[in-house]
């Protein structure tokens, strides 16, 4: 946009005219000793607390307290159905239908039971696809598949990588892959936003690219869920895979949610891990029937979800619900576009931002390489109540999340910024 301005007033200004602005006083913002304020840009990495979490929580464990294991059908939100509850919301974020979507398990742990049914190797079909600077844990994930069943991990994976002297990845170069080695390759995985860049991918592209090779094609998108606009359903692959303490703020270590597109929903064929509660709800509980598949993302369950880290996602679930990805999208393309203005009037040769510059092709995040800088820039942020992330060998993430982050918030970080580069 270019109707940006400088100085506080009019980071004020937006502040005020921001139709979401009272989200933030909804979430609890931490605070240095002095009791100030942080100023929070991490919430690609963990989200914060919504103040009705503690709520939520607090009435399962009531419900616990007051009605023992009858709570799975006695408790104010029964146990035994809780998981649907979070369905229709969590299929709105992430732009699916609400029978192609579940809340289950954690993030690498769906990871690999995706594969089970996805990753179907042959001879001489084999090697999975990713981005040569994947999310570590994806890299682990994918070369212990391989390994499993009896290939090289190395000989097996097929990278995506940038060009010379270039951050963000071509997808003519990933035409060019398939042209040569699609017949080598059974699935295409890629990280929906790269966490190092925040580059946002087209997901339709890259699955309608990987399935005219024969591909199977799937997404991590533990950097997309609640940040941009992921249509899954439209993008037409055939699962993918999120966290939900990022941008869902959900709380540490909470579960994540999982994509199959309905095309499969029916299809008993698959190969897949199961348990009992991918079995008919109707006939769970008889024990020692055959199993008996559900249809959908549910026939992908395996235990009876824990039910307190499901209410922190309902907590937050609740309010995305009420706000609308859409408007948080507005916010955050503004907002970030703001962020991108006032770095790139610190006319400082020494910074450089390593996420694209159109819009459309990142979500919040912005990823600021400085030339010569290391760990101590940003030790220096955090003791003065800055938090954003470093990762090696010279990138701090900052992501201004537009549910609790502010102007004001961006404004004070680059002069902050600003003080250390000139200090």
């Amino acid at each position: 946009m270019s109707d940006y301005k400088l100085g506080l007033e009019y980071a004020l200004q937006e502040d005020q005219n921001d139709e979401l602005k009272t989200y933030r006083s909804q979430f609890h913002i931490p605070k240095d000793k002095q009791g100030n304020p942080w100023i929070y840009m991490t919430g690609n990495s963990l989200g914060l607390q919504p103040k009705q979490t503690k709520a939520y929580v607090n009435q399962e464990l009531e419900d616990w307290a007051n009605f023992g294991v009858e709570g799975h059908l006695e408790a104010k939100n029964p146990w035994l159905t809780y998981h649907e509850f979070l369905t229709e919301s969590m299929a709105k974020v992430v732009g699916a239908k609400p029978i192609e979507v579940i809340v289950m398990n954690t993030l690498t742990a769906n990871l690999h039971f995706m594969m089970v049914s996805f990753y179907k190797p042959t001879k001489t079909r084999y090697k999975i696809l990713i981005e040569s600077d994947a999310f570590p844990s994806d890299k682990y994930a994918v070369e212990s598949q391989l390994r499993h069943h009896g290939f090289d991990d190395k000989e097996g994976l097929v990278l995506w990588k940038p060009r010379k002297g270039k951050e963000l990845l071509n997808y003519e170069d990933l035409e060019s892959i398939l042209e040569e080695h699609g017949n080598d390759i059974a699935l295409i995985m890629i990280g929906g936003v790269n966490y190092y860049t925040g580059q946002f991918f087209d997901l339709k592209r890259i699955t309608e690219l990987g399935h005219k090779h024969g591909c199977n094609v799937g997404f991590d998108c533990a950097h997309g869920a609640g940040n941009v606009a992921l249509n899954l359903h439209d993008s037409g692959a055939d699962f993918a895979v999120w966290c939900t303490y990022k941008y869902l703020n959900s709380g540490p270590g909470s579960l994540a949610g999982c994509f199959i597109h309905e095309r499969h929903a029916h299809n008993k064929d698959l190969n897949r891990f199961t348990g009992w509660w991918s079995h008919n709800k109707q006939t769970r509980f008889n024990m020692r029937d055959e199993f008996d598949q559900l249809p959908g993302a549910e026939g992908w369950q395996l235990s009876n979800p824990p039910i307190l880290s499901m209410a922190a996602i309902k907590a937050s679930l609740d309010m995305f619900n009420e706000v609308g990805i859409d408007k948080l999208i507005t916010k955050s393309k503004k907002l970030t576009g703001y962020f991108e203005f006032l770095l790139n009037q610190l006319g400082e040769d020494s910074i450089k931002i390593i996420t694209p510059i159109n819009p459309n092709e990142r979500g919040c995040q912005l990823s600021i390489q400085v030339k010569n800088a290391d760990k101590t820039l940003h030790n220096k942020l955090t003791e003065i109540g800055i938090i954003s992330d470093w990762r090696e060998p010279d990138v701090i993430r900052c992501a201004p999340v537009p549910l609790y982050n502010s102007f004001e918030d961006v404004f004070r970080l680059v002069e902050k910024l600003k003080a250390i580069l000139n200090g």
